[in-house]
């Protein structure tokens, strides 16, 4: 079964600096019927301005996943992580028992966009942890974060894994568990998954299948999140 999530049904806030689109319920947009799906929580696709950015906030007991799409992100926090990450660039970072971090677009002209992701975590008070990994050059179905880090993907402390989509006028196939729950965000381009079509920002939830076929005409990026 497949549950469309059109792109423009998601939460909406301009705060100027920031334009944010919400997939689930977030800060001021509370909407009861899409509070997360399985263990994610917070799919969020940010704009930023150029120099703008969040300043030094606390987080717990949250898998935190960034995805740039365009740009650059600049990234310190308490463990003395301090990075830049560019296009293509994934960020997975554990906040575990507490952290305080920052995220800032650090150019003077370039717009930042990203997706910013939530995954709820199977252990509470952890000892925090910070990865990031170069995913530019992926072509086709490519794992980029899992629970056990394997074939060169991120950890997360959850039963959840995370896989990049990125075709061009072509089809593949994906191997679905049918007992447990898929969550597709399309990021760019179109893209027909067990002939449904999707457009950019729309995303989807999948229950009980055994088999995706993804189709794009053109060139399409997408994630897909297997969960729990």
């Amino acid at each position: 079964m497949l549950t469309l999530r059109p792109s423009l049904e998601r939460g909406h806030a301009n705060h100027g600096w920031l334009d944010s689109r919400h997939s689930f319920s977030f800060a001021e947009y509370y909407d009861p019927a899409h509070m997360g799906v399985s263990s994610l929580r917070v799919i969020n696709e940010d704009w930023i301005d150029p120099g703008a950015g969040f300043e030094p906030h606390p987080h717990r007991d949250m898998e935190i996943i960034t995805y740039v799409m365009q740009g650059q992100i600049e990234h310190r926090d308490t463990m003395g992580s301090h990075s830049v990450l560019r296009a293509g660039e994934v960020q997975a970072m554990s906040a575990g028992s507490g952290i305080l971090h920052s995220e800032f677009n650090p150019s003077d002209t370039k717009q930042l966009h990203l997706l910013q992701i939530w995954i709820q975590p199977n252990q509470r008070g952890v000892t925090p942890r910070y990865d990031q990994k170069d995913f530019s050059d992926s072509q086709g179905i490519t794992l980029l974060v899992s629970p056990d880090g394997r074939d060169g993907s991120l950890p997360i402390h959850q039963q959840a894994s995370l896989y990049q989509i990125k075709l061009d006028n072509e089809t593949a196939q994906f191997n679905a568990e049918p007992d447990r729950t898929y969550y597709l965000q399309l990021a760019r381009g179109t893209l027909a998954v067990n002939n449904v079509p999707m457009e950019a920002g729309d995303g989807a939830t999948l229950s009980g299948e055994t088999q995706l076929s993804l189709t794009a005409d053109q060139q399409a990026e997408a994630l897909l999140f297997e969960l729990p």
